[in-house]
């Protein structure tokens, strides 16, 4: 049948050609109504006896070729075929990219199990066999957490992700196996976990993080020892050899500086190593603000910087006290640090939409765009001799980027060149607490 033609008229002539017919017999026979209602019941039951083989036809599903009609009925046979034979082929096609699918992700070497929405698994790849030990056809349908039994997981797969959002944790088939767990949302309420194997790089940054604490811990003593050696020569050569002050001096400076950076790496192997939960203590975050002022105020020295802190004096969070206060103060003394003589320089905290927001801005020098994504790596420096200037290990960002990270947050920054820099974090509802006022305040004043 051609696509542009239709069926119809020939159907409505054929049925009219039937009825004039079977009138005629009628009117021949002696009766035109017995004679048209003979021809009816024989057009009703040809329509019905082809009804009949098409539902026979698409019940027993068997044949391939439809059953042989003219007419009408011809044209809806062959339609219907033809339809069949467009879904055979679409659903060949669709089993051959899902088959391709499968084994593009069978020959991955990353864990990969498809999960129902009520955390069910649907199917699983090679590797994840190897990595968490599943078993066809025993697990299927089975809970994940059911057969992967870690307390960090259990809690992990039952909260919603983003593909940011991972875990580590051991692989339950080999404890020496270290995995990095993701699970990632897609389709009608599926989830896509993966598994990576990390042992290698865990191995590697776990040698990284004790080389790191134990250099620093061997360079302790003879920076002490040096220290120590400086100031007796100081006391006692300089007035026999008056030209030697200045040699002691740089002594001097380069071991504090040296302490310095000692004493930051100690504390990110620290922050790294040691991965305890947050401590449920209350920690007074109005009083170590005013601290913070007070010691800004005097590292501005003759800067004359304006320093102004807008705290609420009854808002804290629950943490560890000398983490916060090492976060807080690299971000105060950094903005010290780089705003000119004279700028300004506001210390905030806050209750924003339920959470603590913490900020410090100033009117510095400002920093370019393309360096702020890498601003708080390792001794990473936008300009280095202005840091050797002032001072800076180059740690300072890196330990706040991980105090900030055991309470689940992130610092956000800020910046224009010539206009300044702001740096903030906002900690969970869940984290924040506040206190009656007990006549606490934060000096506003400037110096």
């Amino acid at each position: 049948m051609n696509k542009l033609s239709t069926p119809w008229p020939a159907v409505i002539s054929r049925l009219l050609a039937t009825i004039v017919g079977s009138g005629a017999i009628g009117w021949l026979l002696g009766s035109i109504t017995l004679g048209m209602l003979a021809g009816t019941l024989c057009y009703l039951a040809w329509n019905l006896s082809n009804q009949a083989r098409l539902e026979r036809w698409l019940r027993e599903g068997r044949k391939l070729e439809p059953p042989a009609s003219r007419g009408l009925w011809g044209d809806i046979f062959n339609g219907i075929h033809r339809l069949q034979k467009r879904q055979r082929k679409r659903r060949k096609r669709l089993t051959r990219i899902l088959q391709g699918v499968r084994e593009t992700i069978n020959a991955m070497p990353d864990g990969a199990v498809i999960l129902r929405e009520n955390g069910e698994i649907q199917w699983w790849n090679g590797a994840a066999r190897e990595l968490l030990g599943l078993r066809w056809p025993n697990d299927e349908g089975q809970r994940i957490a059911n057969l992967f039994r870690h307390p960090e997981f259990s809690v992990f797969i039952r909260e919603h992700h983003t593909s940011a959002s991972s875990i580590t944790v051991p692989s339950p088939v080999n404890e020496d196996l270290t995995l990095e767990v993701r699970v990632i949302p897609y389709g009608l309420n599926q989830r896509l976990l993966l598994a990576r194997d990390i042992t290698r790089l865990h191995r590697l940054e776990r040698m990284r993080r004790d080389f790191v604490a134990n250099i620093s811990h061997e360079l302790r003593t003879p920076l002490t020892v040096i220290h120590g050696l400086s100031e007796t020569l100081s006391d006692t050569v300089l007035h026999d050899v008056p030209q030697a002050a200045r040699p002691l001096e740089m002594i001097e400076q380069q071991t504090q500086r040296m302490q310095r950076l000692v004493e930051d790496l100690l504390m990110l192997s620290r922050l790294e190593i040691e991965q305890k939960p947050i401590d449920q203590t209350v920690v007074d975050v109005p009083r170590v603000l005013q601290l913070l002022v007070e010691e800004a105020k005097a590292l501005s020295g003759d800067k004359q910087h304006r320093i102004v802190g807008h705290v609420e004096p009854d808002l804290c969070v629950y943490g560890d006290e000398s983490e916060l206060r090492s976060a807080f103060s690299n971000l105060v003394f950094n903005a010290v640090k780089y705003t000119p003589a004279g700028g300004r320089i506001d210390v905030y905290w806050g209750r924003e939409g339920g959470r603590a927001r913490f900020a410090v801005s100033d009117t510095g020098i400002g920093i370019p765009s393309h360096h702020l994504p890498r601003l708080t790596e390792r001794f990473y420096r936008v300009d280095g001799g202005r840091s050797a200037r002032t001072g800076g290990t180059g740690l300072g960002l890196a330990i706040v980027k991980h105090v900030l990270s055991r309470y689940g947050i992130r610092l956000q920054i800020r910046s224009e060149l010539g206009q300044g820099s702001t740096f903030s974090c906002s900690f969970p509802e869940d984290l924040t607490v506040r206190r009656p006022d007990q006549g606490r305040t934060v000096s506003s004043a400037s110096n």
